[in-house]
């Protein structure tokens, strides 16, 4: 990645106290879709470290995964594929594939749904996501690939706070660690 692009990532970033009675900062990562610059590299520096693996499609959960997915398949010129949360607004209408991803960084599980119709043998899929801490979602993900008989080649995320053995297992490559965020 671009020694410029991560700058600007660990500069357009920020920890912010939501207020009385939280135990913890919430991070910021709204400055990122803001700067047009940022905006712009962020699909092919993604997609950059899994090219030689050629995907052919991008999938990304609900909510920011939407932002970044079509950021990352455009790069690739390949297309998009969106992993719907039942909580996010309108389903798909047609048969959807579901899995529920193990606890995530909140404790809870997620359930995730992928049209039938946009994944499916042969398929050589991408996961692209904002953060990924648990890697939860993405092993949801990657468990709808395998049930669609698609194969998941690794995901591609802005940060990742997720354990090592975790992200080496499922291919996890973060463009920033935690160590690179301000503190």
């Amino acid at each position: 990645m671009p020694a410029e692009l991560r700058k600007r990532l660990v500069d357009l970033f920020g920890w912010i106290d939501p207020g009385p009675g939280a135990t913890h900062l919430v991070s910021d990562i709204s400055g990122w879709w803001r700067d047009p610059a940022t905006l712009a590299a962020l699909g092919p520096a993604l997609v950059a470290p899994f090219r030689a693996a050629r995907p052919t499609v991008v999938v990304s959960p609900a909510v920011t995964g939407f932002l970044l997915g079509p950021l990352a398949a455009t790069a690739l010129g390949v297309g998009f594929v969106a992993a719907h949360k039942p909580g996010d607004g309108r389903l798909p209408a047609g048969p959807l594939t579901w899995a529920q991803s193990p606890p995530d960084f909140r404790g809870r599980q997620v359930d995730l749904a992928i049209h039938d119709r946009h994944l499916g043998p042969g398929d050589r899929a991408l996961v692209v996501d904002d953060w990924v801490a648990t890697a939860a979602q993405v092993r949801a993900i990657y468990e709808i690939c395998a049930a669609r008989g698609a194969e998941p080649v690794g995901t591609a995320t802005i940060v990742a706070t997720c354990p090592p053995p975790v992200a080496e297992e499922l291919r996890i490559i973060p463009l920033l660690t935690p160590t690179d965020l301000p503190t």
